[in-house]
Formats: structure tokens, sequence, C-alpha cells
């Protein structure tokens, strides 16, 4: 019988996410990785072919992490505003609970240098960012958010206030407060009440294949 390996992609990944929380996306190479877990620098080659497919698994393994989760909090079902709230409780809760992950989201991809990614993980990005639009374009139209400026106030509401919340802390090395969820859902809930809709569900957004 084969012996398993003893350094399998997931403690790699795992690895390259404490480098970069500790020291950006610079930090993560792949001898830093090796010597990270104990392993021969052939062990990190042999699960991934560079540098690139390294750093896309990682932003890939983490981005798809946490919209796992903010897909679910707006598909849950309850009305528009409901769904809204659940997901920017999603993004402080996500993030209280995977802080080190949460501090990855803080750069964008291409800090873990996209532009020289292996097709198949621009691929997986390129879904990814498509189904978030779409997602959003949902939540908005159920909304009865029109126009351009109802669509940012959603936006605001839903993304761009809790990463705010969540990016203010972590930046500061604090932990998050224990009302950050509950503050996170007052804020959403207040910009997204001056719009129309009341009870509308959101539809369900497009599968990622």
């Amino acid at each position: 019988m084969a012996r398993p390996p003893r350094f399998d992609a997931q403690q790699l990944l795992d690895a390259a996410v404490r480098l970069a929380a500790a020291g950006g996306p610079a930090a993560v190479t792949m001898s830093a990785v090796a010597l990270e877990v104990g392993a021969p620098s052939g062990s990190v080659y042999h699960r991934f072919a560079g540098r690139p497919a390294l750093l896309a698994e990682v932003w890939l393994r983490t981005a798809e992490s946490f919209q796992d989760g903010y897909f679910k909090a707006l598909e849950a079902g309850g009305d528009a505003r409901q769904a809204g709230c659940a997901a920017a409780r999603h993004v402080v809760a996500w993030s209280r609970a995977h802080p080190q992950e949460a501090v990855l989201l803080l750069y964008g991809a291409e800090d873990f240098g996209r532009a020289d990614w292996p097709e198949e993980h621009l691929r997986r990005a390129d879904r990814g960012s498509r189904r978030v639009r779409a997602c959003l374009a949902c939540l908005a139209a159920a909304l009865g958010a029109e126009g351009r400026q109802a669509a940012e106030r959603v936006a605001l509401a839903v993304v761009d206030l809790p990463l705010s919340l969540v990016r203010r802390h972590l930046r500061a090395g604090d932990p998050l407060p224990a009302h950050a969820e509950d503050l996170a859902e007052e804020c959403t809930a207040a910009l997204l009440a001056s719009l129309p809709a009341a009870s509308a569900a959101v539809p369900a957004g497009p599968a990622t294949g």
C-alpha cells in the first residue's frame, strides 16, 4: 500500500495563508511555504507548478470560502432587505471566524499576481466575479433599486460598509468587537430603508459552473 503524502495541498495552503497574513503576498514563496511546514521544497513543487499557481490557489481558496457563505446569506430566503442584512452580518462573522483569511481579502487578486496566473485559475476567478455581480444585481432588482445611484447604495450597504468595519479593526491588529455584526446590520438596514421594495424575495443567482 502506498504511503499517503506527508504534506497535502491543504496543509501547504494553510501555511501560505499564515505567511500572507503576517507579511503580505510577497511573503508567500515556494521555499517559505516549505520552511513553514518543515517540508522539502520538492513537496511544494509537487503540488503546485510554480509560485503563480500557489498564489492563485491561496487567493481563490480564500475568496471562494468567503463567497460561498455570502451567497447562501443572500439566497437564504425572506425579503430582500433581510437578505441584505444577512449578507452584511456574514462579512463580519466570517472575518471573525477566519481572521487570517480576512487579512488576505484586504488585498486584491492583483496583489497575488493575477497577471501571471494559469488559465484555469483565471477562469475560476472570473466565474466568481460574475456570480458576485449577478447576485448583487438580483438583490438590487428585488429591492427596486433603479438607476446607478440606487445600485451604488446597495453595493455600499452589503459589501463596502461591512468590509470597512472589518478592515479598520484588522489593520489595527484588534479583534472584532462583539457588537460588530449588529452594527453592520444596523447600518446596512438604514441604507436600504429608503429603497421601495419591502418584501420581494431575492432570486437565486446563477451557478458558477
